[in-house]
């Protein structure tokens, strides 16, 4: 009798599959299913952070220009723009004497390769003795130029200098200021 046991119970669920198969395949059929587009959503999610003490070194052409400083720094309103706090930069190429520049506060656009200095912006040119003083100072890397598009005072040993907006342009080191300039010779 046995024997009839092992063999008919396999036999039974072999005939009888039919009226329970649809029940076990509900059972074992995984909830939720693949969403492509929910896959999709999460992989574009935004990456924010926060960091403190942190230096960020931006290239141009294989070569180091920018090494910047920042008491902290931070996701802005998208995840490919960086805000910087109390920034401490230094600009040098082969060839070109070196930039420094600090700032309250400061906004890296990753994407457009653009450097915003905000509030209380001093660029030194050591070799030359000479400070800038403005409140917003832009760096476009793509062309080399630093704009302020309020205004701005220069300081040498033999001058001061007042003017609206300025654009200088790295690669020939050349200024071009808008509307009136008071300069006065010391």
């Amino acid at each position: 009798m046995r024997r009839n046991i092992l063999w008919i119970l396999p036999l039974c669920l072999i005939v009888t599959y039919p009226l329970w198969q649809n029940e076990v395949a509900d059972f074992l059929r995984p909830r939720g299913g693949y969403d492509a587009a929910a896959e999709e959503a999460y992989a574009l999610e935004r990456q924010d952070f926060i960091m403190d003490r942190v230096i960020l070194t931006l290239n141009s052409g294989g070569e180091q220009t920018w090494r910047i400083k920042a008491k902290q720094a931070r996701t802005g309103t998208t995840d490919r723009e960086i805000l910087l706090q109390e920034v401490d930069a230094v600009y040098q190429r082969s060839g070109y004497d070196p930039l420094t520049v600090t700032s309250t506060e400061g906004i890296y656009q990753i994407d457009a390769k653009h450097l915003t200095l905000i509030e209380d912006v001093v660029l030194v040119k050591p070799a030359q003795q000479e400070e800038l003083y403005t409140d917003v100072l832009h760096y476009d890397d793509t062309t080399k130029l630093m704009t302020s598009p309020i205004e701005v005072e220069i300081k040498t040993p033999t001058l001061n200098l007042q003017a609206g907006e300025m654009e200088y342009n790295l690669n020939t080191e050349a200024y071009i200021f808008s509307q009136r300039v008071q300069a006065v010779t010391l």
